[in-house]
């Protein structure tokens, strides 16, 4: 990102007046210019603990689900993080089990806010985020809100309870048909009737039937 001093003065200011100040938001350090290669360089906060896409791999390893208790801890951070994004009227748009970060502590924070946007009218049209975890709405190229997050924030629950995305197929036009008709495997019985039913409500194809991260 080649800029100049004013730019750097500018995107820094506007950086940190977007940042979230909340425990499970990634939190934005400073900024500083590097004069060698005029590049602005972001600092942001540290996790140890890595992500949550190496803990879903590290449950395959061992061949286990991931205990419901965990699972809803998880769950109940990504949703306050998103929160406090939501309030801003900042949609992430790329919510995916890789861009959720662990600190040594076991604390969640929703991180890689690069495609992060300012919905000022309410609603965004710029096609972006993970195909995974992308809404219909998003796939069809329609205008999408919030509510685009709280798909995603479904499909990482389902990942979380099963290791595996809720949405698979051998090529994107597969994978389209399959988002867009909004139809998964159940999750494994041993997981509660609750569970169930909140993968239900976040995956619902029209955005106005999803809930709120209230």
């Amino acid at each position: 990102m080649l800029l100049t001093r004013l730019e750097f003065l500018h995107l820094s200011s506007k950086l940190a007046n977007l940042t979230c100040r909340h425990v499970n938001v990634i939190a934005y350090k400073e900024a500083f210019f590097d004069d060698a290669s005029s590049t602005l360089c972001i600092v942001m906060e540290f996790c140890g603990g890595g992500d949550i896409y190496n803990k879903i791999l590290s449950y395959k390893k061992k061949n286990q689900i991931m205990p419901e208790k965990e699972v809803w801890h998880y769950f109940i951070q990504i949703v306050r993080g998103l929160e406090c994004l939501h309030d801003m009227k900042i949609v992430h748009r790329d919510i995916k089990s890789a861009n959720l970060f662990i600190t040594s502590e076991g604390v969640l924070k929703l991180g890689d806010l690069n495609v992060s946007k300012i919905a000022k009218k309410g609603m965004l049209q710029t096609q972006t985020g993970t195909p995974y975890y992308a809404s219909p709405e998003v796939w069809k190229d329609q205008p999408y809100d919030s509510k685009s997050d709280i798909w995603s924030v479904g499909c990482v629950l389902y990942e979380l309870a099963t290791l595996f995305p809720p949405f698979r197929a051998n090529d994107m036009s597969g994978l389209y048909k399959k988002i867009v008709s909004g139809r998964y495997s159940p999750l494994p019985a041993s997981y509660s009737n609750d569970l169930h039913l909140i993968v239900k409500q976040l995956l619902q194809v029209t955005p106005s039937m999803r809930p709120s991260c209230k």
